[in-house]
């Protein structure tokens, strides 16, 4: 997927919550919004220990079903970090940054600078 078209990429860094300190860099990630879960290769999840706890189904843009176990991990960006149930990507899968981690990374997204950049204070119930 081009660059070019409304697109951009970011490095992020995963860690397994249960082994704190150990971390993997992953380069030039897709920033998908029509994603829900972000998807990593299967063998970088493996190899930080994330173990598979459940099995979604996912509709891609196609209408074809694919399913893919999850498994909880932390997501770093530069400055930010949340915990998100990723997706154990396989051969040929993408790469992606989803919505959901987007959103508890409090991030949105500058599609005229191509950056995340800070959504602001998060909405909460008043007293």
């Amino acid at each position: 997927m081009p660059d070019d078209m409304g697109t951009f990429r970011v490095d992020v860094e995963l860690e397994n919550p249960a082994r704190p300190g150990d971390r993997r860099t992953l380069r030039a990630v897709l920033v998908d919004t029509g994603a829900e879960l972000s998807w990593v290769p299967a063998e970088v999840l493996e190899a930080l220990g994330i173990e598979r706890c459940d099995k979604w189904r996912f509709r891609q843009a196609d209408g074809t079903i694919r399913e893919r176990w999850t498994g909880a991990a932390f997501i770093h960006v530069p400055g930010k970090r949340t915990s998100d149930e990723v997706v154990f990507g396989e051969p040929g899968d993408l790469v992606l940054l989803g919505s959901r981690t987007l959103e508890g990374l409090n991030y949105r997204i500058d599609l005229v600078t191509k950056r995340l950049v800070d959504a602001g204070p998060a909405p909460a119930a008043a007293a």
